[in-house]
């Protein structure tokens, strides 16, 4: 029955092999809202994933995964439980628009751009697990390269004595040892130290095909390397500057772009979710109004990707047979039914959402992690203000909430945004300059707040 609120920082995950499908559940009870049935849906899809990298190659390749159709309004929590249940999973995930590709004149990127989207969020993914790995390293590299530059080595005119070799050698130690402990302290960061830096700014091509406009990411530097070699210059920076650009450097030297290519394109291959929204809108009978050939081609052009190909990405070939596909649409005007009957076939599983209610919004208001209300309360608290809403408060917003959706556009929880920001929205304007620091919002207050712009019909449409 419910949504979710988002949440700005992720605590580790607990190990995916261990979950269980009511484990995962649970874990999406953390940040969604009732709709239990979606949950044991994209649990059991998740759990089936497990289970089948335990099998024999050859059985798991013909196991293909269970895609599914979400059925709902807006603002009930389709997208957060596959966004969450794709974070819980780490596994790369998009969500797409597939009414976009039904757009009178839309000259934009073929359905395959999806899954080079998605290689591409892996690619990133892949990339900044491998930096994590290599941060300390590439921290002391940098370090070192600093100090270099602060203490360049000294080449004696004359060929010291053996005794005098150690003696220079041991004070040059000392002397960069305490430069290096300067530097922790930042007593060095306003230093200027000069280092020779790469221009990195390459021309590039974009590719026009006849399936519209698909950016290849062509550099001119690939094609043309002797022409385009990268070029250095000296550049003077402070200290604390020039160590944030060595720490890139290093980093860029080493993480192997070539394994995480590898390791990213099977994560896609293996684990990635794609999340089709809105694929209600390609959905339409052959009498119903509208682009209907173009709506079929939308369709016949996303079949080939859910059934299993290969696209040819700049990283390589990328098979789609086993990337889970999670379609969702109101489903308002069409039903499921009215999609061509092989796609039908290809998401064999059907949950359909619930809308929500005003005990639902209060739910939603204070359950989840980072819910709405402690998101609020933590904002003002940055200016010492100490917000405290009532009971009857979370339950008046909750009950003007549904109010506004029925008699206007109905948006689920995401209207819960709308009526929060007006509530506090003198509050927040004046708060750091309110002398009164502990703030209790009542349901009289909120009353307050909304009740004329809730009275007036034409001025709640245009403002909740």
């Amino acid at each position: 029955m419910a949504l979710y609120l988002p949440v700005p920082a992720e605590e580790e995950a607990p190990a995916l092999d261990s979950l269980t499908p009511r484990e995962i559940v649970g874990e999406l009870d953390k940040y969604v809202v009732g709709q239990q049935a979606a949950k044991r849906a994209v649990a059991v899809a998740l759990r089936n994933r497990m289970r089948r990298q335990k099998l024999t190659p050859e059985l798991a390749e013909e196991i293909m995964p269970k895609n599914m159709i979400m059925i709902g309004p807006t603002g009930v929590g389709k997208t957060e439980i596959a966004r969450r249940l794709a974070r819980l999973a780490n596994s790369p995930f998009l969500k797409v628009e597939a009414s976009k590709f039904t757009e009178v004149g839309y000259v934009g990127r073929d359905v395959e751009s999806m899954i080079r989207d998605l290689v591409e969020i892996a690619i990133d993914m892949v990339r900044d697990d491998k930096l994590e790995e290599i941060a300390a390293k590439a921290e002391e590299n940098a370090e070192e390269r600093l100090l270099d530059l602060l203490l360049p080595p000294v080449t004696p005119a004359v060929v010291p004595s053996p005794g005098e070799s150690q003696t220079q050698s041991d004070s040059s130690r000392a002397t960069r040892e305490k430069l290096r402990a300067q530097l922790r302290e930042g007593k060095l960061d306003e230093r200027v130290v000069e280092l020779e830096t790469r221009e990195r700014n390459f021309p590039s091509l974009e590719i026009i095909t006849n399936q519209g406009a698909e950016d290849m990411d062509i550099n001119l530097k690939d094609v043309l390397p002797n022409l385009f070699a990268p070029k250095t210059k000296k550049r003077k920076m402070p200290v604390s500057e020039a160590m944030d650009y060595l720490i890139q450097e290093e980093e860029q030297r080493l993480v192997d772009m070539d394994q995480v290519t590898r390791i990213a394109v099977e994560r896609v291959e293996q684990g990635g979710i794609i999340f089709l929204d809105e694929i209600d809108k390609i959905a339409g009978r052959e009498s119903s109004h509208g682009p209907d050939v173009s709506r079929e081609g939308v369709q016949r052009d996303i079949l080939p990707i859910v059934e299993g190909t290969t696209v040819n990405t700049r990283y390589g070939m990328v098979r789609t047979d086993h990337i889970l596909f999670i379609a969702a649409g109101a489903f308002h005007v069409s039903k499921p039914s009215d999609l061509i009957p092989e796609l039908q076939g290809r998401f064999p599983i059907r949950v359909e959402l619930d809308s929500l209610s005003v005990e639902d919004f209060v739910r939603i208001l204070q359950e989840p992690k980072s819910a709405l209300i402690k998101q609020y309360t933590a904002l003002l608290e940055t200016e010492g203000i100490k917000l405290h809403f009532t009971d009857d408060a979370l339950q008046e917003i909750a009950r003007f909430s549904a109010q506004v959706n029925e008699s206007t556009e109905n948006i689920g929880a995401r209207r819960l945004h709308t009526i929060v920001e007006k509530v506090l929205e003198q509050i927040s304007f004046e708060g750091s300059e309110l002398k009164e620091k502990e703030i209790t919002i009542d349901a009289a207050y909120v009353g307050k707040q909304l009740e004329s712009i809730v009275k007036d019909q034409d001025l709640s449409r245009y403002i909740l």
